[in-house]
């Protein structure tokens, strides 16, 4: 794996402005399968391109689903200040 162990929550900003939140242990091969095959998933195809504006380490694939799952629950204002820094993802464990 070339990202090491991890497991990464991304977020990814579509080509309208919505975004999408997924993990995977390689961001940088699953944005290639968002713009560039059928693996992405369905809501990225017709929303092509898109760009990561969000990335973040865990250590386990059972960290990550939690955050995503978490972070998906959010308003778009609070993601937005998370993906912008204003707001530390750790938050996100505190609920």
């Amino acid at each position: 794996d070339p990202m090491g162990d991890n497991w990464y929550l991304y977020v990814l900003e579509c080509v309208d402005n919505t975004l999408y939140t997924g993990i995977t242990t390689d961001v940088h091969r699953r944005l290639h399968e968002h713009n560039n095959t059928s693996r992405g998933a369905k809501y990225t195809r017709s929303r092509r391109p898109s760009r990561v504006v969000f990335c973040h380490p865990f250590d386990s694939r059972s960290s990550a689903a939690k955050a995503e799952y978490r972070f998906r629950k959010l308003s778009k204002n609070k993601k937005q200040k998370i993906i912008q820094g204003i707001d530390d993802i750790n938050i996100l464990f505190k609920l």
